[in-house]
């Protein structure tokens, strides 16, 4: 069984407990406005280019079968309709073409997560899968899994929770804690924001509780988006109705993914967006706060 990888990171400590390898699948039922990963929402091998490094050299002329580097009046030029996203343009010393996708056996990925045991075992870490959305690709996920849980890793998952009950069911007994994005209260402000309505991922949410299974609500806060009172009141009584819900964890806002748009071709939304400063964050803890007895926590530690 083959995965379609965007990356695997190392030494992560915001994807669950401990020291972490993240292994970030790609591909996304959802297609979130503020998203910061632009390139794990599509299923298919994307190519970023960044002219900022390009020194003009045209080796991806010579590499590329379909024409789709060309050169130009002012030096290098990329038509991405032509692009078929087979990498080949990237093997050049500028680094300014990346190929993002990658088919990696279970096998394969599991071999690259055991590197860094030691780390795990010490510091109560192990294996989050993330993406993009790891429950598009649930049969390799539930090899990779199985053989993690035989191997003694700890596992979490990063979720949307937009998938199939029998997804869930599947892949719940060898995941010990669900990161389980929650992003807006308002069915349809939800479905405007991330192409989807949410009530698929409330009866997710609520199969997760009856199989006892332990949930982080990860809660992205866009300021002008969802940082509305309403939905701060709906993020508390999710977690107040959902018995195994142990924290309400706030994600807040920030453009840092703003260049990998331009560097896809696509248009960034959000530009005008501010990062809220910590006291606007704050004040988002403890709005949630004042309804839930769950902790609740922001994601940046001031």
């Amino acid at each position: 069984m083959n995965g379609n990888i965007l990356n695997i990171q190392r030494f992560c400590t915001d994807d669950g407990p401990g020291i972490r390898t993240t292994v970030f699948l790609k591909g996304c039922p959802l297609s979130c406005v503020w998203c910061h990963n632009p390139e794990s929402q599509s299923p298919r091998h994307e190519i970023l280019f960044d002219p900022q490094k390009c020194v003009h050299c045209l080796q991806c002329v010579a590499l590329c079968p379909t024409g789709a580097h060309k050169k130009g009046a002012n030096g290098h030029e990329f038509d991405r309709t032509l692009c078929t996203s087979c990498g080949k343009c990237a093997n050049t010393y500028c680094n300014a073409l990346e190929h993002k996708g990658e088919r990696m056996s279970a096998d394969a990925v599991l071999a690259e997560v055991l590197k860094d045991r030691a780390f795990y075992e010490n510091s109560g870490g192990g294996l989050t899968l993330s993406g993009g959305e790891p429950l598009s690709q649930v049969d390799f996920c539930l090899e990779l899994l199985q053989k993690a849980k035989e191997s003694g890793l700890h596992v979490c998952i990063e979720t949307c929770g937009h998938a199939s009950a029998e997804a869930i069911t599947a892949l719940s007994p060898f995941v010990d804690v669900f990161l389980f994005d929650y992003k807006e209260t308002d069915p349809a402000r939800h479905k405007a924001y991330t192409g989807v309505d949410n009530s698929r991922i409330l009866e997710n949410l609520a199969l997760l509780d009856r199989l006892g299974k332990t949930v982080v609500l990860r809660c992205p806060i866009i300021p002008g988006y969802n940082d509305s009172p309403d939905h701060f009141k709906g993020i508390a009584d999710v977690a107040n109705t959902h018995t195994h819900v142990t924290e309400v964890v706030i994600e807040p806002y920030h453009s840092l993914g703003s260049a990998k748009y331009t560097r896809l071709g696509r248009a960034y939304t959000l530009a005008n967006v501010p990062t809220p400063d910590k006291e606007t964050v704050l004040g988002w803890v403890a709005a949630i706060g004042a309804h839930t007895h769950k902790a609740v926590r922001s994601a940046i530690e001031y």
